[in-house]
């Protein structure tokens, strides 16, 4: 029987290769979202993947979403943790709001999803988690305290919990991406995006399919023995 997996944040960008690469790999693939109905809608109609909406950030919807997903496709094996946001702002002008936010999606998500899956994956002795980190909360970014703080929350929570699923056949692991060819990135002003790809050795941005690969391994079988581990995957950006 095909694996179950949820990609949270799983219907348009990098979670979209994700669940792509994994659908072809023979993962049964489910996709979550919190808020884009159409691209929802589009994104199942072109891939044939279902897809469930709950906010990530709210526990009691996280819980209630795993346990319908397990209801109505099977026990769940796989969570990769990809939904995230930006509040971007300097600090003395960044609100409580834009702070709290950001923390409890980004890194509040991450806590929710593995809440509601890891004790079923320990009772089966077989699950992987995969944390969607970022290179800025390896090396900092002006303006982002609160996306930096909580993508460096992930890289700490990635290896605590690691080492509670380890002799039960569960491993943990965090990918950080540098800057991606994303609609996000897209976003960023022209001039800016110039200085950021100079500051790249491989001299362009990294592409979707480059991070799905990488999550596809470490959700694979072969990748038993890696767990608590940060996979840089940044053209050379940060070596961390």
């Amino acid at each position: 029987m095909a694996r179950v997996a949820i990609v949270t944040g799983g219907t348009r960008g990098i979670g979209k290769a994700i669940c792509e690469s994994l659908r072809d790999s023979g993962v049964t693939v489910v996709a979550n979202y919190g808020g884009n109905d159409q691209a929802a809608q589009n994104f199942t109609a072109e891939t044939g993947i279902k897809a469930y909406k709950w906010d990530v950030g709210d526990h009691e919807a996280a819980a209630q979403g795993c346990a319908k997903v397990a209801e109505e496709v099977g026990d769940i094996d796989i969570v990769v943790n990809n939904a995230g946001i930006t509040r971007d702002g300097v600090l003395h002008k960044m609100s409580y709001d834009d702070w709290h936010e950001v923390m409890r999606i980004n890194l509040g998500g991450c806590f929710n999803m593995a809440k509601a899956c890891f004790p079923g994956m320990r009772e089966r002795k077989w699950g992987r988690i995969v944390n969607i980190g970022s290179i800025n909360g390896q090396a900092g970014q002006y303006g982002q305290v609160n996306y930096a703080a909580a993508k460096s929350g992930i890289h700490g929570f990635t290896k605590a919990l690691a080492q509670e699923g380890a002799r039960a056949g569960v491993t943990v692991n965090a990918i950080a991406p540098g800057y991606i060819d994303t609609d996000m990135v897209a976003a960023v002003p022209e001039p800016v995006l110039e200085k950021i790809v100079a500051k790249i050795p491989v001299g362009r941005l990294g592409q979707a399919g480059e991070i799905a690969r990488a999550v596809d391994f470490l959700c694979s079988e072969e990748a038993g023995f890696v767990t608590g581990s940060t996979m840089s995957v940044n053209g050379g950006q940060h070596m961390y």
